[in-house]
């Protein structure tokens, strides 16, 4: 089966019923989207990446993250995620409890399925900054998406050179 095939099969499935509300984001249980994906690719695997030292995680002294990949039919998708609180805000380092690191791997598998489309329609938007003049009901307009992402690409280089992050 060819990635598109991947892609479109995992991207026909409805997610709506396994989803929750926190705030004003949506989330898909990690152990549905991994139930998903495996009934449809049961090869399928994912890999929880450490830093050289051994850890679950990695960090630049103030903040930390983690990185994830899932695996179909020899295409890995990865996903990068800041460890956060339950405001989605990132954990000063000093404050970061393996409990916060395990939430952000689950939350890291289930972004990286939907790379290879399990529920991707639950992140569209999701990169756009906050603003108190943004309602829930407001739709962004396609140069608020192209800026957030350029501001994303711009902000990302701090912590990673060459795809690698800084140690």
């Amino acid at each position: 089966m060819q990635e598109s095939n991947v892609f479109a099969t995992l991207n026909a499935v409805n997610c709506n019923e396994h989803t929750e509300k926190k705030g004003n984001l949506t989330y898909l249980s990690w152990a549905w989207a991994w139930k998903m994906v495996k009934t449809h690719f049961p090869d399928a695997s994912y890999t929880i990446y450490e830093n050289p030292d051994g850890w679950n995680y990695f960090t630049d002294g103030r903040t930390c993250w983690v990185k994830t990949g899932v695996t179909i039919q020899g295409l890995e998708h990865i996903e990068y995620l800041p460890v956060m609180d339950m405001r989605n805000q990132s954990i000063p380092f000093e404050a970061v409890r393996s409990f916060d690191v395990n939430r952000s791997i689950q939350r890291s598998l289930t972004k990286a399925c939907a790379r290879h489309g399990l529920g991707l329609y639950i992140y569209a938007g999701e990169d756009l900054p906050e603003s108190p003049e943004r309602t829930a009901s407001q739709q962004p307009s396609p140069q608020q998406t192209l800026s957030s992402r350029q501001s994303w690409r711009q902000s990302k280089s701090q912590y990673f050179t060459n795809n690698q992050p800084i140690q």
